[in-house]
């Protein structure tokens, strides 16, 4: 008997921990399983201080969303737990986020969020609870091989609610004990189950911002953690020349072209400038044109695969970015879990920091954090 989560148990037989960040995906998930009879234990974590986060709309993991969470358990009767990891959380996506934007690099600290908090820590308190499997509401899906009788990860049917690029670093053993009921919906239809269901929070806005940086303000949590953090340097141009003075270079990204503050009329045909490079160590920020942006070539290193990468190197699609679109590639392994993208065509605005997802269609065969970038046409940015 293989139920709808593809255990060998009835449903009544099957404990589900599900993580609930108290949106509507997550609660419907919960509800949803619930409702077909499983053994639900909803989860969520306290992930930072939550009484500054109260009145916060629309972000994940604030104040209200424990409540919501918390009261569609209580409603609907199945266990509700609020685990406090906000030293976990502090220390790997907090800190791990600051060191990065000092270090010149940017990160995504969602991704470090579900690779280390959720699906490192939760999941061991799924198991440690006698779970089945943890069930979250992430649009994503999780398909068996029907020859290798493997799980694989794949995009969701639902392209504009895909969350792919944020969970590549999904391991296997976790993707062997992971189900995400909604990765086969679009999101109208989570809605429609949501007030069928008559969820509290059925109306609510998806999370925009990262959750701990209010109003996108990335800057403010830096500066708060590290007040060195705002020296003072110069902004040069790629040819040498220096353009002005920058107050802090974790004010500054790769591809970046407003807030520059160097101004206009420095090039001929008043073209605008991007950074090219931003160096931490000489505390300087380099600018050119958009054609100095320019990368073929990705090395990565902290990589996760969920397949074999053959010897001689194998023919991919990457993301660059989780709203960017796919582009062909060759992906090379390395060692020490190194790897290598050579891209069909360059690419702009590759940033050290961000992550490089491969697929093969809609599979996703893993990806790595980027380390840095080249033109193979152009010599490298001095």
């Amino acid at each position: 008997m293989i139920n709808s989560l593809g255990i060998n148990k009835k449903p009544q037989d099957t404990r589900v921990v599900v993580a609930m960040s108290g949106g509507v995906d997550s609660s419907v998930t919960a509800a949803l399983l619930h409702e077909e009879g499983y053994d639900v234990v909803g989860v969520t974590l306290q992930l930072y201080d939550y009484g500054k986060a109260v009145e916060r709309k629309g972000a994940c993991c604030a104040g209200q969303d424990i409540y919501d969470a918390k009261t569609i358990a209580e409603e609907k009767g199945f266990p509700h737990y609020v685990l406090n990891y906000e030293d976990n959380f502090r220390e790997s996506v907090v800190d791990d986020f600051v060191e990065s934007y000092m270090n010149g690099q940017t990160p995504i600290p969602c991704v470090r969020c579900n690779q280390t908090v959720k699906f490192r820590d939760l999941l061991k308190v799924a198991h440690d609870l006698g779970a089945d499997c943890m069930a979250t509401g992430h649009y994503i899906q999780r398909l068996e091989n029907v020859e290798t009788g493997q799980a694989e990860l794949h995009k969701a049917i639902d392209e504009t609610k895909d969350q792919s690029y944020f969970l590549f670093a999904t391991t296997q053993d976790q993707l062997d004990f992971l189900r995400f009921p909604l990765g086969g919906w679009k999101k109208d239809v989570t809605r429609q189950h949501a007030e069928r269901l008559g969820l509290l929070n059925c109306d609510k806005p998806d999370s925009q911002d990262i959750c701990f940086v209010p109003n996108g303000d990335y800057a403010s949590v830096v500066k708060k953690i590290r007040p060195d953090a705002e020296k003072s340097g110069k902004i040069i141009h790629v040819d040498g020349r220096e353009m002005g003075k920058h107050d802090g270079v974790i004010h500054y990204t790769i591809g970046q072209r407003k807030g520059l503050g160097i101004g206009g009329g420095n090039n001929d045909d008043n073209s605008p400038f991007y950074v090219v490079k931003v160096d931490p160590i000489a505390n300087q920020v380099v600018v050119g044109p958009k054609e100095a942006l320019a990368r073929d070539i990705i090395k990565m290193t902290d990589c996760n695969w969920l397949m074999d990468i053959p010897e001689d190197g194998m023919d991919i699609e990457v993301k660059l970015r989780s709203v960017s679109k796919t582009a062909p590639a060759k992906l090379f392994g390395g060692a020490n879990n190194s790897a290598e993208i050579h891209l069909h065509a360059a690419q702009y605005g590759i940033a050290p920091g961000q992550a490089v997802v491969c697929y093969h269609d809609t599979r996703v065969l893993g990806g790595g954090w980027i380390i840095s970038s080249e033109n193979s046409q152009m010599p490298l940015v001095a």
